[in-house]
C-alpha cells in the first residue's frame, strides 16, 4: 500500500461481502440480527482464559467506512449490484454491542461479545472482531499462566523479534501486560500504550569491546542506575560474574548504588543462578538481581523454581508472544437470533454431529455468581435476555460436563458480565486505561479458586444455561432433527 494507512473495513472475509450483497438484494438489509462471539476450549488445557482485544475493536467500529477506492475495487470484481455499492458509500455501524470487559476470566461457550445490528453490519464485522479477540485473548491467557508460574517474580515480555508480524508484536505486548507481565522489550508498545519498555544489552555489546571487563565497565559508567549485565557471552562463572562484581565495585559502589543486576541467557540456568547468587552475596552484592531468559514458558519456569533456581526476574520471548504450545485461540462468531418485523426475537441454532459445535441460541445475558462468604467465583449462568437472577434464593445449576450432576448455589451475588459498548452506533463505554485493565485482570483472576487455576487437570468451572434457555435450545434441536 506504499505506506498508506489501510482501511480496516476491508479486512474482512470475502464471503461477508457476498453475503452482504445477497442480504441487500433479498431485502434483508435492515433485518436485525444477533451474533455471539465465543470460544470452545481453553488453550493449553487450562481452566480459563483472559478476555482481551476490545479496545482495538472499539477503534475499528468507530472508523467503519468504505472509501471510493474500496468501492471501485469491489465494482471491478463484477459480483456486486450497483445498489449494494451505493449502500456501502454511506456505510457505518448503527447497531448495539455488548462485551465482557478486557481482563475478565472467561470460559468456553460464553458470549464474550454480542452484536445486535442490521444483517449486513453484523456480518461485516465478523473477521476483525475475531482476529482481535482471538489474538489478544490468546496472548493474555498465556502471559497469565507464565506470570502465575513465576510466583510473584517479575516477568517481562521479550518476544518482538519472534512475533508473527508487527501487530502481533505491538498488540501482543499489550495483551501480555493485561495478563500480568510487568513490561516489555518492545519500545513502540510503550510509546503507544504505556507498556513499560526496558532492556540493557545484547551479546553484541560485550563482543564489541576488547574485553568483557571493558564492556561491563563502559555500560555501568553510562547507565549506573540501570546496570544489568549479560554475563554468559564467554564463561559465566569464570569471567562473566567475576567481571560484573569487579565493575560493580569500581563504578557503582563509590556512587552508593546497590541496585544492579545480571542476566543469564544460556546454560544450566538453575545451577548457574545458584552459583551466581552465592558469588554475588559473598561479594556483598545481596541486592543484585538475577534475571533469566532463553525460550522459557510456564512449565520451564516451574521446573527452574522446583530446582531451587535463584532468579528474581524472567524474560519470556517466543513461547509467550506466539503462544507456541497452542497458537490458536479458536474463537467463533455465530448467529444466535433474528428479529421479525414486529420486534419478536426468533432464536437460531447451529447444529452439528460434533456436540461441541452446537451453539446456544437466542439473545442472552451472562452472569457470574460470587460467594458472599469467600468472594470467589462459584459459577457462570447464561440465560435469555429478559430473565433476571434472584440472588437472594438458592439456585440449582448443572455441571458443564455432565448434565445429570447438579450443584446448589446459595449465599451469592450475581454480576452481569457483559456491559454496553455501543448503542445505536454510538460509543457509550468509558474506556479504561491499560493500567486499570491490568489491575482488574489480576483482581478477577484472584476470585478463581486454585483448583480452577491448576495447570494440569484443572477443575471444570460450572457454566450453566437457565432452564428457559435450555428448553429453547432443546426445542430447536428437536424441531430441526425432524427436518
Amino acid at each position: 500500500m506504499n505506506g498508506e494507512k489501510l482501511n480496516m473495513t476491508m479486512l474482512c472475509d470475502f464471503y461477508e461481502l457476498t453475503m452482504g450483497n445477497g442480504y441487500f438484494e433479498k431485502g434483508y438489509k435492515d433485518r436485525i440480527t444477533y451474533f455471539d462471539l465465543f470460544f470452545r476450549r481453553c488453550p493449553d488445557g487450562g481452566g480459563f482464559a483472559i478476555a482481551a482485544g476490545l479496545d482495538q475493536i472499539i477503534d475499528y467500529v468507530l472508523n467503519l467506512h468504505f472509501s471510493e477506492e474500496d468501492i471501485e475495487y469491489l465494482r471491478g470484481r463484477k459480483l456486486f449490484s450497483e445498489g449494494f455499492l451505493e449502500y456501502l458509500k454511506n456505510f457505518k455501524f448503527t447497531g448495539d454491542i455488548w462485551a465482557v470487559p478486557e481482563g475478565t476470566p472467561i470460559f468456553p461457550h460464553e458470549p464474550i461479545i454480542t452484536v445486535r445490528a442490521p444483517a449486513i453490519e453484523a456480518q461485516l464485522v465478523e473477521t476483525y472482531l475475531l482476529l482481535c479477540i482471538n489474538h489478544q485473548s490468546l496472548i493474555a491467557t498465556k502471559a497469565n499462566r507464565i506470570v502465575r508460574a513465576a510466583q510473584g517474580r517479575t516477568v517481562l515480555e521479550f518476544g518482538s523479534r519472534r512475533a508473527q508480524g508487527t501487530d502481533a508484536a505491538i498488540l501482543g505486548a499489550r495483551a501480555a501486560y493485561i495478563g500480568g507481565c510487568n513490561g516489555t522489550a518492545c519500545t513502540i508498545s510503550d510509546q503507544l500504550y504505556g507498556v513499560y519498555a526496558g532492556g540493557t544489552m545484547a551479546h553484541a555489546w560485550v563482543q564489541m569491546f576488547e574485553s568483557e571487563y571493558e564492556a561491563f565497565k563502559t555500560y555501568c559508567e553510562i547507565y549506573p542506575n540501570n546496570a544489568t549485565l549479560l554475563v554468559d557471552t564467554y564463561n559465566t562463572l569464570k569471567s562473566g560474574i567475576p567481571n560484573a562484581i569487579r565493575v560493580f565495585n569500581e563504578v557503582l559502589k563509590p556512587k552508593g548504588i546497590t541496585k544492579c543486576g545480571i542476566r543469564l541467557d544460556s546454560g544450566d540456568i538453575a545451577y548457574l543462578s545458584q552459583k551466581a547468587r552465592k558469588m554475588l552475596d559473598d561479594a556483598g552484592w545481596t541486592e543484585c538481581q538475577i534475571s533469566a531468559s532463553n525460550s522459557l514458558d510456564e512449565h520451564l519456569i516451574l521446573d527452574l523454581l522446583r530446582q531451587g533456581a535463584k532468579i528474581d526476574m524472567f524474560g519470556v520471548g517466543e513461547r509467550l508472544i506466539t503462544a507456541r504450545s497452542e497458537p490458536v485461540f479458536g474463537g467463533v462468531y455465530k448467529l444466535a437470533a433474528v428479529e421479525d418485523d414486529d420486534g419478536t426475537i426468533v432464536p437460531k441454532i447451529k447444529i452439528s454431529e460434533n456436540v461441541g459445535k452446537i451453539t446456544n441460541p437466542h439473545f442472552k445475558k451472562l452472569y457470574r455468581f460470587f460467594g458472599n462468604d469467600t468472594g470467589k467465583a462459584i459459577a457462570d449462568y447464561i440465560c435469555v435476555h429478559d430473565e433476571t437472577v434472584d440472588d437472594s434464593a438458592d439456585l440449582e445449576i448443572f455441571d458443564p460436563e455432565a448434565t445429570w450432576k447438579t450443584k446448589t448455589v446459595y449465599n451469592f451475588t450475581a454480576k452481569e458480565l457483559q456491559v454496553p459498548i455501543f448503542q445505536n452506533g454510538e460509543l457509550v463505554y468509558k474506556r479504561p486505561t491499560l493500567e486499570q485493565i491490568r489491575t482488574y485482570c489480576l483482581q478477577q483472576v484472584d476470585t478463581l479458586w486454585d483448583e480452577v487455576k491448576r495447570f494440569d487437570n484443572p477443575h471444570n468451572y460450572y457454566v450453566d444455561l437457565s432452564q428457559k434457555l435450555w428448553d429453547i435450545k432443546f426445542g430447536l434441536l428437536k424441531s430441526h432433527g425432524k427436518q
